[in-house]
């Protein structure tokens, strides 16, 4: 019974698991925010070397 009671008090892994969580979110934020940042990169570059094409 100790055993149990112990278990359920125990606290150690509970900040690892938190920073675990905490870490996943902002990767999560990060990859997706990249992706819509690449799109819009992709298309000012596309527009600046449509003009420059357009200007020789």
């Amino acid at each position: 019974m100790s055993f149990i009671k112990n278990f359920v008090q125990e606290e150690s892994g509970q900040d690892l698991i938190e920073y675990a969580l905490v870490a996943g979110l902002i990767g999560l934020a990060a990859v997706a925010a990249m992706s819509t940042l690449a799109g819009k990169i992709g298309n000012a570059f596309s527009n600046v070397g449509s003009q420059l094409t357009s200007a020789v």
